[in-house]
């Protein structure tokens, strides 16, 4: 029952995505580079739950994250974030729900990070063949 609620809970959450978010990691490297990491490391949710307290959004949310595993270290390895400040980093990505606690992270951020990638393969002039 806890797990259907968790999933429920989540789900809520990804159906009402902000695309303002993507304005925290715009312009800084290590929280892209975070967020870039955050989908490649292992995330799950515990397997015995904590009682979900409150019905509130804020309280569900701290609630799904409070469920939430993962390896810290290994994020900070993956992201070559350094050590030093990492909880400061990661405290806005997870308040404001760019991250998200079974390893996804918000649409509007995957589609910026896509584009920009895109952005940096587009088709650059090409130079003329050499003749022989």
């Amino acid at each position: 029952m806890d797990e259907d609620l968790y999933a429920e809970k989540l789900a809520y959450f990804k159906e009402s995505e902000k695309p303002e978010v993507v304005l925290l990691i715009a312009d800084e490297s290590n929280l892209i580079r975070i967020v870039v990491a955050w989908t490649n490391i292992r995330v799950a949710r515990a397997k015995n739950l904590s009682p979900c307290q409150g019905d509130s959004e804020c309280e569900a949310w701290e609630w799904l994250w409070k469920n939430a595993t993962y390896s810290q270290s290994e994020l900070i390895a993956k992201s070559a974030v350094p050590e030093h400040g990492f909880e400061k980093k990661m405290a806005p990505l997870i308040g404001n729900r760019v991250l998200y606690p079974d390893g996804t992270i918000n649409s509007f951020v995957r589609r910026y990070l896509r584009d920009r990638v895109l952005k940096l393969f587009e088709a650059k002039p090409k130079r003329p063949a050499r003749k022989p």
